[in-house]
């Protein structure tokens, strides 16, 4: 993600205010590489600024996303993550067991459908996801 004063000048720009709310959620993400939920992050805004509202938060990093400072995540853990690192092309290590998200870079420029499996589609991205246990929650050994 961008300097945060750079987004809230790029925010500006586009004539939207930038509120003591949306500093807050920019600071949040700001560094942050953890893929933090929406609800988390709302968790962590009400902190500091206990009359902000859910769809602040949601607001706010759709904004952000729009502004190609954050990609939204859906990994299948029930729940959007957002993901601030949208410098380096990367994917993802996902813990079945406690819902974290991980960043990882793999290759995979030589990645491609046939024609007669695409049938027309205009493959745009491709995600890779590895699902499996973090190291805090591989049971050790012997139990």
């Amino acid at each position: 993600m961008t300097d945060v004063e750079a987004i809230a000048e790029r925010l500006r720009a586009r004539g939207l205010r930038v509120t003591p709310q949306r500093q807050v959620v920019f600071g949040l993400l700001d560094g942050n590489q953890e893929h933090p939920t929406v609800e988390a992050l709302f968790g962590a805004a009400r902190e500091a600024l206990p009359t902000i509202s859910l769809k602040t938060v949601y607001q706010t990093v759709h904004e952000l996303e729009d502004l190609g400072e954050v990609r939204l995540l859906d990994v299948g853990t029930g729940a959007v993550r957002v993901d601030p690192n949208v410098e380096h092309p990367h994917h993802h290590l996902i813990c079945t067991e406690c819902g974290s998200v991980r960043d990882v870079l793999v290759d995979v420029g030589d990645l491609h459908l046939a024609e007669r499996d695409r049938q027309g589609f205009v493959v745009r991205d491709v995600q890779v996801l590895f699902r499996g246990e973090c190291a805090m929650c591989v049971p050790a050994p012997g139990h």
